[in-house]
């Protein structure tokens, strides 16, 4: 499906079209049906000859109504738009044409419509009109189809070339990541709350857990359908009906979004360019009762012009908004907006958000939509982190962080030098947070002994004639050690001192068994994560259970591993040598 918005000045013959191409009349409240006057968003759809289906929202096109106009346009594929030829251009003709510029609108149509009402020629005049103000638009190239659908003039020609704009027009993106901003909110009796929207971004279906932002209430889809047909789920780009379940028609209003919990960062503060109308006759500052309009809604903002201030009329510049919305909204950087001014009642601009979660004070930001900028302000950011507030992920640099290089080569730079610097006793991994501790695995002079971080080329701890020889004999018993006499006592303490031996219950064993009984030992953890028995061990190292017993008594305490009844698992503090 591609979803089509009506756009042009009030009384033009933009509800009129729309129920002519559809059987559908979009005036849905009874103050519309009295005043013959299009008030709030209205919605129809078609099939077309092709088979391709083509939903419409048609927006009112009086200057009283651009906020429900706004709404309703946020979220579509193209437009159709509407210029009556007994009255050309009107005021109304080039805001709705300029917002829809504002939006990234890329494609569309234009209906010349009421010229049977018209004498010879002056639906031409009005045609080469038209044409002179799409100039330079979005519009400038697109197709113009004159119509009257009360003569029945044109409709045929009207309904092709909507199948060829439909046919041009790149169906929606599915990026897993559905957001559907809600246009309509109602109850049914026997249903409950009814939300409707465009879907946009990936599937939803019946059972679905999603939740309505601002406010992160839970909800669950109960029913769908599109356009009076039922679904089990549907794919992005398609106009839906939801019939949620977890909240009542108050809770769930215009302007909120359903979305997939976990996969959006909610914002209060963004970074966006902003291009100002050259029809302004004044520049932009920040003092101003400044509202964005984004998705379906409006928000009230505080605005800051990154840089000079003010905007000129024409001119682009980078902004920051504060929006006075709790809990936030749901936006990526990519997402289109229109800037009104309230005061003065007028479009301002509009243009594109760059940065959902700007970290750097505003004198020194210079947002785009790189995500290496984003990485490199942040130094460190969850991979996880990342893809909400960027919407792309990327590899992890280390354990589940993307790390800037430049960040990460001081940051390993110094952090071999504590481990240096810890000398041959080394430095506790205890003292380390999660980052250090994954960042140690890429560190190629670091090693590990017993807990430790140590740097390989300073080489083992001097000690005595006696401990080395009862060394030895520790090493080449591995995980059987030898009953040692009471006489190696000390050598014992003096190589426990050093950290190259390890008391265990009754059992002494080297380190170097300790470590490399961890290493025998990973692979049976990732085989088993609901962990291994005694057993297992026993079988993993080829000892017996007099030795495993203590050995593992050992790697609990160190937190290698982790005892949960009579099974083992990995523990918090295990760490994978490099």
């Amino acid at each position: 499906m591609r979803v089509v918005a009506t756009a042009g000045h009030v009384d033009h013959g933009k509800s009129t079209l729309v129920r002519a191409l559809t059987g559908t009349d979009p005036d849905r409240l009874p103050e519309e049906k009295a005043r013959g006057l299009t008030i709030d968003l209205g919605f129809a759809s078609a099939t077309l000859p092709s088979g391709e289906e083509i939903g419409f929202v048609d927006v009112p096109g009086h200057a009283r109504f651009v906020a429900n106009m706004l709404a309703g346009v946020g979220s579509v594929d193209a437009c159709l738009f509407v210029v009556a030829a007994t009255e050309g251009w009107k005021e109304q003709s080039e805001e709705h044409l300029r917002i829809l510029e504002l939006l990234g609108l890329t494609r569309g149509l234009v209906a010349l419509t009421k010229v049977a009402l018209t004498e010879d020629g002056w639906a031409e005049l009005m045609a080469l009109e038209i044409r002179e103000h799409l100039v330079g638009s979005f519009l400038a190239d697109a197709e113009m189809v004159e119509v009257d659908t009360h003569a029945g003039v044109g409709l045929d020609a009207l309904v092709a070339a909507m199948d060829r704009l439909v046919a041009e027009t790149p169906a929606a993106a599915d990026a897993d990541r559905p957001r559907l901003w809600v246009d309509r909110s109602f109850a049914v009796q026997g249903s409950g709350t009814v939300v409707t929207g465009t879907l946009r971004g990936g599937s939803i279906a019946v059972g679905s857990e999603l939740r309505v932002t601002p406010g992160e209430r839970p909800v669950r889809v109960r029913a769908l359908q599109s356009h009076h047909r039922k679904l089990d789920r549907a794919e992005p780009g398609r106009r839906l009906a939801v019939n949620l379940t977890g909240a009542s028609r108050q809770e769930v209003a215009r302007g909120q979004a359903l979305v997939r919990p976990g996969q959006w960062h909610a914002t209060t503060c963004f970074d966006a360019r902003l291009a100002v109308l050259a029809s302004l006759d004044h520049p932009v500052e920040r003092r101003g009762a400044y509202a964005v309009y984004t998705g379906s809604g409006e928000y009230p903002v505080r605005m800051r012009v990154l840089g000079s201030s003010p905007v000129e009329p024409g001119q682009e510049a980078d902004v920051r908004f504060w929006l006075r919305v709790p809990g936030g909204l749901p936006l990526l950087p990519g997402d289109r907006y229109v800037l009104r001014e309230a005061g003065r009642f007028e479009t301002v601009g509009g243009g594109e958000v760059l940065d959902v979660e700007p970290v750097l004070p505003a004198k020194r930001a210079r947002p785009d939509r790189r995500v290496e900028r984003v990485v490199a302000e942040r130094g460190w950011v969850e991979g996880d982190h990342l893809a909400r507030i960027t919407g792309q992920r990327m590899e992890a640099t280390v354990g589940r962080w993307v790390v800037d290089p430049a960040v990460l080569a001081a940051d390993a730079a110094e952090l071999a030098a504590r481990v240096r610097d810890a000398g041959v006793t080394g430095l506790d991994l205890a003292t380390l947070d999660e980052r250090r501790r994954a960042l140690l695995e890429r560190i190629d002079s670091v090693g590990y002994r017993d807990g430790r971080a140590v740097d390989r080329s300073l080489g083992g701890p001097a000690v005595s004639e006696a401990a080395s020889r009862v060394l030895a004999a520790l090493e080449e018993a591995g995980w059987s050690p030898p009953t040692l006499p009471l006489s190696d006592r000390g050598a014992l303490r003096e190589l426990q001192r050093a950290s190259l031996a390890v008391e265990a219950g009754d059992a002494w064993f080297a380190a170097s068994a300790i470590d490399a009984a961890v290493e025998r030992l990973k692979p049976l953890m990732a085989a088993h994560p609901e962990g291994f028995t005694v057993a297992d061990a026993r079988d993993a190292l080829g000892s017996s259970r007099r030795f495993v017993v203590p050995l593992l008594a050992h790697l609990d305490a160190a937190g290698i591993t982790r005892r949960c009844g009579d099974l083992r698992r990995a523990g918090a503090r295990l760490v994978k040598p490099s």
